[in-house]
């Protein structure tokens, strides 16, 4: 040891440096450090139809409760990209879009066009992409926008003095039109959300239009980035109408009794997002369905999803199956399934395609749509967007698409899955080891 600081002052506090940056690097790839409590509990989950859960689960994420607007869920690319289209060609004053992933080909072409077209007869056109999740979006489209007068922004570009901050991106899913017309949900703007999951190269997924005061309460997702990237705040009744007369819920729409919304940002340490989703496990009372494209439950989830389980609730879990863009979260999946199989929770992976659907429904009442995957990275690495939506004939129609899903979907048995080869546990266990980066 006298040998090894027998050297240069400045080595010494270089090599100490060094050691503490490794340490650094290894305690946040693996371990959770006091960043969320060991255990989350509750003394009572009131009802999920009730107006004590509506008014508890708003207060702990500090989120208003509104009345009215409407909901419509729009499955797989074919359906929900020609609704967007024929609004945006409807738009009149404004279109945000706020998107994490932005990839050449035959969507972008066509988005990219309404866009322009629109930008050129004088609306107000603003796009706030990812900076990494959008690093294909084609240049020539972006310059094309830009002279017809709309407004493009990469968020948190890899840059000097934000390297530090690089790994927290922006996923949320906001587009709104004229204040009175959104979308949310799981899709972005790549050809493998064309088509209608007929084959592994279209995707499953969902996005919800939402009209009125419910595309209200999902304007601030894209309006708080938009002036943490560029400065401007958006703050004109072009962007946040009166409402009473602009619904356009289309024939299939569900008029909503009761919503909230809730923004995330891995700027603070409260994380929204978890406490949403776990009140909203300890309140359900028959039955739980999920939908997720990513699962990396965390110690509080697996005990919570597994505890409704053993206490009568119909918790269901549905996955991707080997047609998935993320094999290491996929194992890191795997790891979990013995424990809340084990606890009674019921998992399916979905079979013809890659399921990239981001729903949660829950006794037929309550629903949860947005940008949001059940994993670690977006309850507190991404800025994530969610919606909640109070209404039982809403709720029917999620469940009626989940449904339909199992149709498509293999159930995973406790007993096959015990007997899966040592050499898928070894893999799941090391991939399980970055779960908290998933």
């Amino acid at each position: 040891m006298s040998d090894i600081l027998a050297g240069p002052w400045w080595v010494n506090v270089l090599a100490v440096i060094g050691l503490l940056a490794i340490g650094t690097a290894i305690i946040t790839l693996f371990f959770k450090l006091g960043r969320r409590p060991d255990r989350i509990w509750s003394h009572s989950g009131p009802p999920l139809d009730s107006g004590d859960f509506m008014r508890g689960i708003a207060g702990i994420v500090n989120a208003p409760i509104r009345h009215g607007g409407t909901a419509e869920l729009l499955c797989n690319g074919d359906c929900y990209f020609a609704r967007m289209l024929e609004d945006f060609e409807r738009a009149q004053r404004t279109i945000n879009v706020s998107a994490y992933i932005w990839e050449p080909g035959e969507v972008s072409d066509r988005v990219l066009d309404v866009l322009t077209r629109k930008a050129a007869a004088g609306v107000e056109v603003r796009v706030l992409v990812d900076a990494i999740g959008g690093l294909r979006i084609p240049g020539d489209g972006v310059e094309r926008l830009r002279a017809a007068g709309g407004k493009v922004e990469r968020y948190r570009p890899p840059v000097f003095g934000k390297l530090t901050r690089l790994h927290l991106r922006n996923h949320r899913r906001a587009i709104v039109i004229d204040g009175h017309i959104g979308y949310t949900g799981g899709a972005a703007f790549g050809d493998k959300w064309n088509g209608d999951a007929r084959n592994p190269d279209e995707w499953r997924d969902d996005m919800v239009r939402l009209t009125g005061c419910a595309a209200g309460t999902l304007q601030p997702a894209f309006t708080e980035l938009w002036a943490y990237t560029c400065g401007e705040i958006l703050t004109s009744t072009d962007h946040y109408p009166d409402h009473d007369s602009l619904e356009d819920p289309g024939p299939a729409a569900h008029r909503i009794d009761w919503h909230t919304g809730v923004v995330s940002s891995p700027s603070a340490d409260e994380y929204p997002l978890r406490l949403f989703f776990l009140l909203t496990f300890l309140s359900a009372r028959d039955r739980l369905y999920i939908t997720t494209p990513y699962f990396t439950p965390d110690s509080n989830t697996r005990r919570i999803l597994g505890q409704r389980a053993r206490d009568g609730v119909d918790v269901r879990v549905l996955l991707p199956n080997e047609h998935t863009d993320a094999a290491p979260i996929r194992r890191t999946s795997h790891h979990y399934y013995e424990e809340l199989l084990d606890a009674g929770v019921r998992i399916f992976e979905y079979q013809p395609t890659m399921l990239h659907s981001k729903l949660l429904v829950a006794d037929g009442t309550w629903s949860i749509v947005g940008s949001a995957n059940m994993d670690i990275r977006s309850k507190e690495l991404n800025n994530e967007n969610i919606v909640a939506i109070q209404d039982a004939g809403f709720a029917h129609s999620l469940e009626e698409r989940f449904l339909k899903d199992l149709e498509a979907a293999k159930e995973i048995r406790l007993e096959e899955w015990r007997k899966r080869p040592l050499r898928s546990r070894v893999a799941e266990q090391l991939s399980a080891l970055f779960a908290e980066q998933y």
